[in-house]
């Protein structure tokens, strides 16, 4: 993997380490609100998956950033179709990443929030079995957690007839989570940014045709008027260019 933007003095920049790219991606300090990262990996056609699920397009330095971005995270919020989709389950670890997270004062791993109007989860999933640490369900005042609440999942409430995202944000950041690593889907990449609620943009476009019957990486609201990012960062390796978008603070 290279460095391309911000350019290197002598031209192309030499292989990033992972210090570099701790650097890089890391959140920035102090956070006086929450900060939401959105994590997509893209066709240069424009698709999101490929037979609806995101691995399809993925490659090493793809999956490199995207585990990073889970080490240098308090929580990993995703949407319920796409926890269901990709059948997630808990954040993983190894004494390098654990020793990364220690080192930067986070706990030993990240939990999975997952966002969901219904609470319509299984709490047989590998989400509520296989995990080091309790899931969090984030939903609506009128939504049934009982089971998974017994399954042990955190419940947080926001929002009566739809998931309030601003309030829930402002809940987690009060429990000490506000650097959210958003691993979609495009629903609620979609929905965060038709709230304003977007600060960084980490996009990998991969060097893929796929044609059509494949959606976007946002699908739901319009974002009115289009949102200028400032682009931070260029990464590329193998063909597949990494970037990363801020947000524009006028």
């Amino acid at each position: 993997m290279q460095n391309v933007w911000p350019p290197s003095p002598g031209g192309e920049g030499p292989p990033v380490s992972d210090d570099e790219l701790e650097r890089v991606y890391g959140y920035p300090e102090p956070l006086a609100e929450p900060f939401v990262q959105v994590n997509f990996v893209a066709s240069a056609d424009g698709a999101a998956a490929v037979d609806e699920l995101s691995r399809g397009l993925s490659h090493p330095a793809d999956r490199r950033v995207f585990l990073l971005a889970r080490d240098l995270a308090d929580v990993v919020l995703v949407g319920a179709g796409t926890a269901r989709a990709e059948d997630y389950r808990g954040a993983r670890s190894n004494p390098a990443r654990a020793a990364r997270r220690a080192r930067l004062g986070l706990a030993p791993v990240p939990p999975i929030a997952v966002v969901t109007r219904s609470a319509a989860l299984d709490p047989g999933s590998r989400l509520f079995t296989d995990t080091a640490v309790a899931p969090i369900v984030v939903t609506t005042t009128k939504a049934d957690t009982a089971e998974l609440t017994e399954a042990g999942a955190t419940v947080i409430a926001a929002g009566d007839e739809d998931v309030d995202l601003a309030r829930a944000l402002a809940v987690l950041a009060e429990h000490g989570l506000s650097r959210v690593d958003c691993e979609g889907g495009p629903a609620l990449f979609a929905a965060l940014a038709a709230a304003d609620l977007v600060d960084q943009l980490c996009l990998t476009v991969s060097p893929l045709l796929t044609g059509g019957g494949s959606g976007r990486i946002a699908a739901g609201p319009a974002v009115s008027p289009p949102r200028r990012l400032d682009l931070a960062s260029i990464l590329v390796e193998d063909g597949f260019t990494l970037l990363r978008y801020r947000r524009r603070r006028d």
